[in-house]
This record gives C-alpha cells, sequence and structure tokens, in this order.
C-alpha cells in the first residue's frame, strides 16, 4: 500500500531539512551579510561537507557518493536543475543566473530523478521466497498459463523470460511464499509515469507526470526531489520586497501547536514576511462559485461536476477523459482566489503560497490563468527556513489571532478529503435545501481515475465528484510534516474554532465576480498544456 512512509520521520527525512535549513541560511545570509560571489560559491560548495562531516559513509556505500548526493538536493533546493556527474562542475554554477523577476526562473522539470541515488528496484517481478514448501499440489506451477514455473530441489522457481506477470502464482500459493516486487514510487504514481531506464533506475515520463509528488515521499532511497523556490522567495525579502505569505488549511499542527494563528505570523514577520493570509478564504469563494456553477449546470449542461481545487486530479481528468474535460469546473481554486484577493490591496506584493502540495508549483506558473503566487513552498521547505532562523515555533507568543477569523469551518476542511464536496453540497442546500445533492470522492489518482471511468459510464448522473491525488487529501501532501490523520484531526478541531460554518456567511463572497476573471472553458486545453509543457525538459520536447 503505497503512503506508508508518510509522518515517519526518517534519516531521509533529516537529510531533506538538513539541506532545506542550511540554503535557507545562506540565502539569509547573503543579504545579511552582503557576501560577494566568491563567498557565496564558498558557502553553497561547502554544504555537502558541513551536512556530512567525516570520512566515513553514514546511510550508503561511501560518503563521496553520499555527498554527490547531497550536493544534487542543494541544487534542487535552490532552484537549480540537476548537474549530474559526467563533468566537474560547482554545485554553485548557474546560480547568480537565477533571478526573482523572472517567474520562469527554472527549467523544467519539477519533479526530479537523481540516477545514481536510485536502488534500481525490482518492478513488476514475482520471485519465489525461501518460505516455499514444495508442496504435493504445485498450485503455482498448474495454473502459470505460460508454463513459467517449475521445481528445482523441490522448491518453486519461476523462469523470468518467460513470465508475463499475470500474478495468478501469487494469488493461489497457499504459503504467500511468492513475492511480487514492485518499485515503490512507481507503486505511488497514479499517473504509471514512472517506469526504468536501461540500467533499471527510475525514469519519469514527463507527458504523464502531474507533479503531485508521492513519488518523492515514497521512495526509500532519496532519488526524487523536486525543485524548491526557498532561495528566490528568501531574496525577495532581502531585496525589501513586501512579501505575503498565502497559507494552505492544512497549515494546522505542521509546525506543532494547535492552529496557534498567532504563532503563525510572529514566525513568518521573524523570517521577513510583511503579512499572513488564511487560503482558507479562498476556499470559501471557491465554494460559492463551484455551488453556482453546479446549480446552473447539472444535469441540464452536464451530466456531473467535478471539483477544481487539487490540480492534479483536474488535470489528470482533463488530460485522459478529453470528451468529458468540461465537467471538471471552471471555478479557480483557493490558492488563486487567495492571492487575487491579496492583490486587490498589495498590488506590488509578492505573493508566497505555503501548504502541502509540489503540483501548486505548475499551477502558479501557468499563464492561461493568471494566479498572481510568484512562489509556492512547501510546509517542508517551510519549517527549513524556521530552522536557519533559529525560530522555536512552540517557544513563539500566541498574540492576536483573530484576522483568521474570516474563512468559514467548511472552508478549513477543504484540506481533508471529502471537505470539498461536503462544503459545496451545504453551500447548495443553503439556497436549494430542497435539493437532494449526491456526492462521491476519490484518494490518490489511481482511485480518481476509477471514479472518473465510472462518472462517463453514467454511474454517477448529477453527482458531485471529488477527486484528491494524495490519499487522504491536502493533509497527506508531499511537502507536509506531520502524520495524515493526526494532521486531519488537527484541521477538524481548527474548523470547529470558525465563527461561520458554511462558505456562503463569508462576507469576501462579494469579490468574486472581481476575482474570477480570466479563465473560461475554452482555456481547458492549454491549462492542460501548460502543466506538462512545464514539466517536460528540452530534451524530450
Amino acid at each position: 500500500m503505497p503512503g506508508t512512509m508518510r509522518g515517519v520521520y526518517t534519516n531521509l527525512t533529516k537529510i531533506r531539512r538538513d539541506v532545506f535549513r542550511e540554503v535557507s541560511k545562506i540565502c539569509y545570509e547573503i543579504g545579511e551579510k552582503n557576501l560577494d560571489r566568491k563567498q557565496i560559491d564558498e558557502a553553497f560548495n561547502n554544504l555537502p561537507y558541513e551536512i556530512l562531516p567525516g570520512d566515513v559513509a553514514t546511510y550508503r556505500e561511501s560518503v563521496f557518493l553520499e555527498r554527490a548526493i547531497v550536493g544534487e538536493r542543494i541544487r534542487l533546493a535552490m532552484g537549480q536543475s540537476l548537474q549530474g556527474v559526467d563533468k566537474p562542475r560547482a554545485i554553485s554554477e548557474g546560480f547568480n543566473e537565477v533571478e526573482i523577476d523572472n517567474t520562469s526562473y527554472y527549467e523544467p522539470p519539477l519533479i526530479n530523478v537523481i540516477k545514481f541515488a536510485c536502488n534500481a528496484c525490482k518492478d513488476n517481478v514475482y520471485e519465489v521466497t525461501n518460505t516455499c514448501q514444495g508442496c504435493l499440489a504445485h498450485p503455482c506451477r498448474e495454473i502459470c498459463p505460460k508454463k513459467a514455473i517449475s521445481f528445482v530441489n523441490k522448491k518453486a522457481f519461476i523462469d523470468q523470460d518467460a513470465c508475463i506477470h499475470c500474478g495468478q502464482c501469487f494469488n493461489v500459493c497457499p504459503y504467500h511464499a511468492i513475492h511480487h516486487h514492485v518499485r515503490p514510487c512507481a507503486d505511488a504514481c497514479g499517473m504509471k509515469a514512472i517506469g526504468s531506464d536501461e540500467y533499471g533506475r527510475a525514469d519519469i515520463d514527463y507527458n504523464k507526470c502531474v507533479s503531485c509528488g508521492q513519488c518523492m515521499v515514497n521512495c526509500p532511497f532519496g532519488a526524487i526531489a523536486d525543485k524548491s523556490q526557498i532561495a528566490q522567495v528568501i531574496w525577495a525579502i532581502n531585496h525589501g520586497e513586501e512579501v505575503i505569505a498565502a497559507v494552505a488549511p492544512a497549515f494546522v499542527g505542521q509546525f506543532g501547536g494547535k492552529g496557534n494563528v498567532g504563532k503563525l505570523r510572529e514566525a513568518f514577520r521573524l523570517l521577513g514576511f510583511a503579512g499572513v493570509e488564511e487560503v482558507a478564504l479562498g476556499a470559501d469563494l471557491c465554494t460559492v462559485q463551484e455551488a453556482g456553477d453546479f446549480l446552473e449546470e447539472v444535469p441540464d449542461k452536464l451530466p456531473f461536476m467535478g471539483t477544481s481545487c487539487c490540480p492534479a486530479w483536474s488535470v489528470m481528468a482533463k488530460k485522459e477523459f478529453p470528451d468529458h474535460a468540461n465537467t471538471i469546473s471552471m471555478a479557480l481554486t483557493p490558492m488563486t482566489l487567495t492571492a487575487r484577493l491579496i492583490r486587490t490591496q498589495h498590488p506590488n506584493a509578492k505573493i508566497v503560497f505555503v501548504g502541502p502540495c509540489a503540483a501548486k508549483k505548475l499551477e502558479a506558473m501557468r499563464k492561461s490563468v493568471r494566479s498572481e503566487v510568484d512562489f509556492v513552498l512547501t510546509f517542508e521547505e517551510m519549517a527549513g527556513m524556521m530552522d536557519a532562523k533559529d525560530i522555536d515555533y512552540l517557544s513563539l507568543e500566541d498574540g492576536e489571532d483573530s484576522d483568521f477569523d474570516v474563512a468559514s469551518a467548511d472552508g478549513r476542511t477543504f484540506a481533508v478529503a471529502g471537505g470539498v464536496a461536503n462544503a459545496v453540497k451545504n453551500a447548495i442546500n443553503k439556497t436549494h435545501p430542497e435539493l437532494e445533492v449526491n456526492v462521491v470522492n476519490a484518494e490518490g489518482l489511481d482511485n480518481c481515475r476509477k471514479m472518473m471511468k465510472d462518472a462517463v459510464k453514467g454511474k454517477y448522473p448529477g453527482y458531485l465528484i471529488e477527486g484528491m491525488a494524495c490519499p487522504g487529501g491536502c493533509v497527506a501532501g508531499a511537502g507536509t510534516l506531520v502524520n495524515t490523520k493526526k494532521s486531519a484531526g488537527a484541521v477538524k478541531r481548527y474548523a470547529k474554532r470558525s465563527p461561520h460554518k458554511l462558505a456562503t456567511e463569508n462576507a469576501y463572497n462579494s469579490y468574486i465576480p472581481q476575482l474570477e476573471k480570466g479563465f473560461t472553458k475554452d482555456d481547458v486545453d492549454t491549462e492542460v498544456a501548460e502543466t506538462f509543457e512545464a514539466q517536460v525538459p528540452e530534451s524530450q520536447k
């Protein structure tokens, strides 16, 4: 079952967070100490030795390999491309070419495989283990359609050249002695975008990848990582820009505490942010939009309607079911609505979405629908920034957190699977209490695909369907810090503190006509194309 590593603190977790911390620390020092080019290069190039000191390997067979892998992670954390090992290069090479005013500052792809970190795991291979009893019935041999199983020294043996990976032997063995090897990253990928290169290492098909990030958090060797925007955010702060954070509903409990907005505001202030806003506010606006669309279009114009807020789900549905792409709501996402709302009052600010999601990095880069988001950080990347500034989140003053008392309970539960559909249903029933709204939701792209197939076949006539790429919802995103169930519970408890139950009660709903301009159903193909264009390297286009 993919996703079992979520919330477990491992050696890989430590390395990721060490890298985010140290890169953040240098980026802050660039501004605070006015480091010159030579000092910047030296600081970054020395990092692998500071993160992994000594001459004895800790995790792998060689300390040199460990440092090479950490070096690649450092480049990705800087927003740079992988440098590879085919020729000598400094970690800092190209760093001065990444400018904060260039919103397309990094080259695709977003999700990267560090090839020499990959274990070349077996993928979709059936092998007999030592628990085989050599039983008299030999059901595995008898059921094999290709006669690929024989018995050697009274133990079953599978001829891999003849095996067609049907799994019938696996299912019939009474001792469960046959093991199905599945590459963890591929098993977690709902887009079936991960295969093998000529050396058996993981290889991503970027024409399929929607950057959900589940492969990253499920690779036990830490061979997959995405590019970060930490450096660009800190540079904007160093340059005196007005930088405002828009924090996703899944923030509750990620940094400790129980939804202490006062602590959150103080932490962001210490990091150099000019302000913090709650994306659950945009979730309320998205809810009202989707409720209106549902009432207007289902079932007279559309057989069903899918939610819009998860970019990985919506792009998958539109790409794989093009004839039904218009059934996915065209409502702007909570991230975009919140950013646009902030922009009405802070036209020159740099807006940073802080949340659990890797796919939001691609959504923010689309040109067809301007999100107004300049940068995207995950909770894990933000935690690295806090560590760099020695911020002890739980020791901060709570302060006054009433400024977050604008979003509804329904908007705040967008972070949990089923929350979006529930919010939209409640909004519809507020104005149309007599209307029965049927909903169905799916978690994980494999299940989302099955749900969409069933909907297309007519299984869900007139339904509102909710898709979430991450099992459990946004609280299970690739950039989260805590266990999914713990996070979901924290979000639900925090939602109960809201002064409003329904999204329709949000006073900012009057801004919707002003904010929703710039995106129509005619833009669907462009939206999908841009998402994949931002992933596919030039060499593969």
